[in-house]
């Protein structure tokens, strides 16, 4: 009796190993375990070492990192009715593990629809310039619809990242051959904007230099006109401070007049002072006539004509 007794405690300890050991479970760092008794949810456990009850119990794990939808490549029509092959990629994270399980069956798939039906709709109210030039504006309403839609499956949209946006060949050549003939014309303009602040640069440095001469020969004009001021100045005292008597002056005025009537001129106007020019004429006689012997008699004055006799 008390070797059976024996034998079955024997095989009851292993049975009870065994079924401990089937009751371990560990759960990893980025995971949640949500443990099920007889098909209902019982409880949610953190990471490490859980212990289940066998055959009773069983352990769902769900990872709580940020994965990533990828959205195939679809045809979109645009608004102005061409064809574009576009694709995109989610991130999303698990905010809530009991929801992700058990308010959605797919997950991934029904994410994957959600974003291909929305980004159809999207890039559908657009035109293709307007698709190709509002990534980020793409982007940012689809990651706030599927982070609404997808609120209630216990997940967070944390980005979208629109990947291709792919029109058809012809209107990709068509689009080429645009740019190339927008950056000619830039070129162009900045070329004539070159050659205008040159030539603009070049007229400033002109009328800079015409203005210096300018200045200059104004300086040498007043130069001029200072020294032969001053020279004026100088002559006019002298012959003051000299005491020049009216047969000096007639002589100097006969030798200006002798100066002005050289040269090629073939006319010449003289000043009408005859009265000044017979009396310089007079001194000058009068001088030379002191001075020669056996000078000629003065020439009698004219006899004045007879005047008639008043009646």
């Amino acid at each position: 009796m008390g070797a059976l007794f024996g034998v079955l405690f024997f095989f009851g300890s292993i049975f009870a190993i065994i079924i401990i050991a089937m009751g371990l479970r560990i759960v990893r760092p980025w995971e949640k375990g949500l443990v099920e008794r007889l098909g209902k949810y019982q409880r949610t456990v953190g990471s490490g070492l859980t212990i289940v009850v066998p055959f009773l119990e069983l352990l769902r794990k769900v990872d709580m990192r940020e994965q990533v939808v990828d959205v195939p490549p679809q045809d979109v029509i645009t608004k102005d009715n061409v064809a574009v092959s576009v694709d995109a990629v989610v991130y999303y994270e698990v905010t809530d593990p009991v929801k992700v399980t058990y308010n959605v069956a797919h997950f991934y798939t029904a994410a994957t629809k959600l974003a291909q039906t929305n980004l159809r709709n999207l890039v559908g109210d657009l035109a293709l310039d307007e698709s190709l030039t509002s990534r980020e504006l793409i982007n940012t309403k689809l990651r706030e619809i599927l982070d609404d839609a997808t609120d209630k499956w216990g997940t967070k949209v944390t980005r979208v990242e629109l990947q291709r946006i792919e029109p058809p060949q012809d209107v990709t050549d068509a689009m080429h051959r645009q740019m190339k003939a927008e950056r000619d014309r830039r070129a162009m303009i900045l070329e004539a904007e070159g050659h205008k602040k040159s030539a603009v640069l070049k007229a400033e440095g002109e009328a800079e230099a015409i203005m210096k001469v300018a200045d200059a020969e104004k300086y040498k004009k007043v130069a001029i006109a200072q020294g032969e001021g001053e020279a004026i100045e100088t002559v006019f005292s002298a012959i003051h401070k000299g005491g020049p008597t009216n047969d000096l002056i007639a002589v100097k005025y006969l030798e200006t007049l002798g100066n002005i009537a050289e040269g090629n001129a073939t006319k010449i106007f003289l000043p009408y002072e005859a009265t000044g020019i017979m009396g310089s004429i007079g001194g000058i006689a009068d001088l030379f006539g002191d001075k020669k012997e056996g000078a000629k008699t003065p020439t009698p004055p004219r006899p004045k004509p007879p005047q008639k006799p008043t009646p």
